[in-house]
């Protein structure tokens, strides 16, 4: 790692920042929890997908290797109802939607994880884990089901920082009458002969759901991993029943060093539901916006905090993507025809060098702190803006787009930007009197490349505005 960066990320097992330190520090390990795939994902899957993703991004420029993985659970019970609902195989189906998920998340530029682990493909493993705890005494079996006694753990919930009574109280919590306690859960459940099922030491039946995830995280990772992601809503019962199973099989060895959460996406559903009726699905939202766009509104708080998701969120990422890249066109060598984005050397030292200094990059070390580093972006495109055709802008150019790759926008052409742009929809007249809003608070500031960018976006967009003593028109080319 680099002796200019300090990175430090919020570890909710501690509830406070720390210091990240990996166990290898020349094999980083991230797990991410993935989706059920039984329909397409929305809004609110998306964005851990792209959280880890800027970490993972993050990561590589500090360490030589990084081991991201992302699983897909393809056996649950939701599943077997859609499948069924649907009249197709729970093999199709959850190959047609995990296809889908690829496919939204590639949208939203997201690089590939290193694995994505199947939960079908993993049933082996589950099953010698259980084993494992059963014979440790942290699980039994009773009426065909095997349970983690979670009374058998001295400090189960110590992720969630809750007691056993309070984790009870707020929890829905099945209540069986083959439970020791009813806060103990499933670790194998039987199957009947219409549901899917696998043979196993109590019988055929089918894993439970928190099983999985620590089974391919022991598989593919290690018995202890330096960060375990996810929504804040899997810190219970999910993440604290992971952390359980996985410690105890493996005699009280550390799970994982960093548990990170991201915080929930509020959906304003009358706005949103007005102009794109199914607004929460990602799919839904890729037939009005580019993925560049959902990518930077996700980007836009800092990802422990609650975002509002909407209509006027969507709208000012546009305008920034469009502020930036009409920047970008301007600035682009006489001999560049396509004025594409530049791209970060594939190793790790050259990029820590490239961005060390920047405040882009300092902000991001902070715990990803997106809101600054989209500030500093802004500025590194307003000194672009007014600097003279040269070395130093060229200069200015090259840093801009290193300080985007990480971010995961600008990945493309201003050409291709605004042709896509213009080919999904036309912009609106209120899109366009916003934008001359915009323009017009821009130069009461005396932000005239501010300003000037907005005209040269609105222009790429087929709008001509002309200004004159009484204001500003406008018209469509």
């Amino acid at each position: 790692m680099s002796a200019n960066s300090s990175l430090a990320l919020y570890n909710t097992r501690l509830g406070k920042k720390a210091p990240f330190t990996p166990i290898d520090p020349n094999r980083v390990t991230m797990y991410v929890c993935g989706p059920t795939v039984y329909n397409r994902v929305h809004i609110g899957n998306a964005r851990p997908a792209v959280v880890f993703d800027l970490l993972y991004r993050l990561l590589q420029t500090q360490y030589p290797s990084v081991v991201y993985a992302r699983n897909i659970t393809d056996i649950d019970d939701k599943i077997m109802r859609a499948a069924n609902e649907q009249g197709e195989s729970i093999a199709t189906l959850s190959a047609r939607f995990a296809q889908a998920y690829f496919d939204d998340m590639q949208a939203l530029q997201n690089l590939s994880p290193d694995i994505q682990p199947y939960a079908t493909e993993h049933i082996p493993q589950m099953i010698a884990m259980v084993e494992k705890l059963v014979a440790l005494e942290h699980a039994y079996v009773a009426d065909g089901h095997v349970l983690f006694a979670v009374q058998s753990m001295a400090d189960y919930g110590k992720l969630s920082n809750r007691s056993l009574d309070d984790m009870l109280a707020g929890a829905r919590v099945e209540v069986a009458p083959y439970k020791k306690y009813a806060g103990d859960f499933v670790l194998w459940k039987p199957s009947s002969d219409k549901e899917p099922g696998w043979q196993s030491p109590w019988g055929r039946g089918r894993p439970g759901w928190h099983l999985e995830c620590s089974a391919m995280i022991e598989t593919h990772l290690g018995e202890s991993i330096d960060i375990h992601g996810g929504g804040r809503d899997l810190v219970f019962p999910h993440h604290e029943n992971e952390l359980a199973q996985s410690e105890c099989a493996h005699g009280g060895k550390t799970f994982v060093n960093f548990w990170m959460h991201n915080g929930y996406i509020n959906i304003d559903g009358e706005k949103m539901s007005k102009s794109l009726g199914n607004f929460t699905l990602v799919n839904d939202l890729l037939q009005n916006y580019a993925g560049e766009t959902l990518r930077f509104a996700l980007l836009s708080a800092q990802y422990r905090s609650e975002l509002n998701f909407s209509v006027e969120l969507l709208d000012q990422a546009k305008a920034s993507l469009d502020s930036l890249y009409t920047i970008l066109k301007a600035s682009a060598p006489s001999h560049d025809t396509t004025a594409e984005g530049g791209t970060l050397p594939e190793t790790g030292t050259p990029r820590v060098t490239a961005l060390a200094q920047e405040p882009f990059y300092q902000a991001l070390l902070d715990d990803l702190n997106t809101p600054i580093a989209i500030r500093e972006l802004h500025v590194l495109g307003k000194l672009l803006s007014q600097a003279k055709p040269g070395p130093e802008q060229q200069l200015l150019r090259q840093r801009l787009l290193n300080c985007a790759n990480l971010l995961g926008i600008l990945q493309q052409s201003p050409t291709q930007w605004f042709h896509a742009v213009i080919g999904a929809s036309q912009l609106s007249e209120a899109d366009v009197e916003a934008s001359i809003a915009a323009r017009n608070a821009a130069k009461l500031n005396k932000d005239y490349a501010q300003a000037d960018a907005i005209r040269e976006s609105l222009l790429e967009q087929g709008v001509v505005l002309e200004d004159s003593r009484d204001g500003t028109s406008w018209r469509r080319e």
